[in-house]
């Protein structure tokens, strides 16, 4: 996501290097290079001119200082003008009423049915509600059971009616259930088409009429570039969405749709897809979006992904195993599923600020953990409690059972003892045990 932006930007700040001060020939030959960055990434054409007059008049308005070099401070105003672009800040969903109604919207492909599962997932975790999902999809049964499978991943329940031909009938027999059982979240999901059609429209309105939802949030694939900036703008004038939901900006996409939406249809986007996972779904930051987009990094959103799935008293439990260096392969094998729901191993480097340039061109194989499972998989209970018994001929039939070989397996072990020495070294640091401590909030 954004990396040839990212690249794009930063040779155009290159101009600036050098230069003793800002002037309006250097920097109308970096803003021309920034245009183009901008229009490559298909950034609204509006939407990039607008952009670079608007950085072009704030750097020209303002001093260098001497402990500040011209290209850093066109990089500060880039940053500021970029966050603005996308929103400014945060937007929080709303969920007014018993229940919070939302409706989704949005074409078929665009990942629809999908976020609705992971919107009621996150609901349910970080804001410890109790969403009911609506399968209002009439059209289209695979749309229904897609949903139920959903629901079942991520233990949410479900109203579904087979058979049933009439969405608005659906989506307000599920409303009453939520209110006759005590759900306080419903999420509505509705039928897309191929493309925007007058049927879909008339119908979603209808639906919409008849729910009056606190929350209509309009899915769009960022992948299709501007033609997901017009999905949202036609959808917007009909149905006036609250907020758009943006999916696939970890796949290779040059980013337009995130930068344009906000800009040409003056709705927030709420929410970023960020992979296949149903953990995958952010909290759209525009500042942390614009750090990422000029190569800073993203440690809050890091961290946050962390949080949740920190589990404290799965933490205190390992803590007293590594203090006495009893951690072993079945507690290695769970940190490892945690690491793999927090997303892709080479998006979450990315968020360290200075990492992401590194590894852009270095093929991180996602493939390593599985080598890693297979081989605590082809362990015995005991050998995973007791990671010391492994000799050479436990280690050969371990090799045998996961499809490695004797090398992989023994530089896994190694690696893992080295591992364990250093977290039970760790654990007698006296700064360590303080931070034990220390309340969490």
């Amino acid at each position: 996501m954004f990396e040839n932006l990212s690249e794009r930007l930063e040779r155009s700040f290159k101009i600036l290097k050098g230069e003793g001060k800002i002037t309006e020939i250097n920097v109308a030959e970096t803003l021309k290079d920034v245009r183009k960055a901008l229009l490559e990434a298909d950034v609204n054409y509006k939407v990039a001119k607008s952009f670079t007059d608007t950085v072009k008049q704030k750097a020209l308005g303002q001093d260098v200082l001497t402990a500040v070099k011209p290209s850093q401070l066109m990089v500060k105003i880039v940053h500021d003008e970029l966050t603005a672009l996308m929103g400014g800040q945060a937007t929080d969903i709303s969920l007014e009423g018993r229940p919070a109604i939302i409706l989704m919207a949005g074409l078929n492909g665009a990942g629809k049915t999908t976020m609705a599962g992971k919107l009621a997932l996150m609901l349910k975790k970080q804001k410890h509600r109790r969403p009911l999902l609506a399968a209002c999809d009439t059209f289209r049964p695979a749309a229904m059971e897609q949903l139920r499978v959903l629901a079942e991943q991520v233990d949410v329940p479900i109203h579904l009616e087979l058979g049933a031909t009439d969405p608005v009938q659906v989506a307000l027999n599920a409303i009453q259930e939520a209110k006759a059982k005590g759900f306080d979240t419903v999420i509505v999901d509705t039928a897309g088409r191929q493309s925007i059609d007058e049927e879909l429209m008339v119908q979603i309105q209808q639906i919409k009429g008849a729910i009056n939802p606190s929350e209509t949030l309009l899915v769009v694939d960022a992948m299709t570039g501007q033609d997901a900036v017009n999905t949202a703008k036609t959808f917007n004038e009909r149905l006036e969405i609250d907020g758009v939901i943006l999916t696939k900006l970890d796949g290779d996409t040059r980013g337009g749709a995130a930068l344009s939406i906000r800009t040409v249809v003056d709705k927030p986007i709420k929410f970023v897809g960020t992979g296949e996972k149903m953990e995958a779904l952010d909290v759209f930051h525009p500042e942390r979006m614009a750090d990422r987009i000029l190569g800073m990094g993203d440690i809050v959103s890091l961290v946050e992904r962390a949080q949740q799935q920190f589990d404290e008293e799965e933490a205190k439990r390992l803590q007293k195993k590594i203090a006495k260096n009893k951690f072993d392969y079945n507690d290695f094998y769970g940190q490892i599923q945690q690491v793999k729901k927090m997303g892709n191993i080479k998006e979450l480097a990315a968020m360290i600020p200075g990492l992401g340039k590194q590894i852009k061109d270095i093929d991180i194989d996602e493939n390593a953990f599985k080598r890693v499972e297979a081989m605590i998989d082809s362990m015995t209970p005991y050998e995973r409690e007791h990671p010391e018994c492994i000799n050479i001929s436990r280690k050969n039939r371990i090799a045998r059972g996961s499809g490695n070989s004797i090398d992989e397996v023994n530089r896994m072990t190694k690696q893992f003892e080295q591992m364990r020495k250093a977290m039970h070294m760790m654990s007698g640091n006296k700064f360590t045990k303080l931070a034990m401590r220390m309340p969490r909030h």
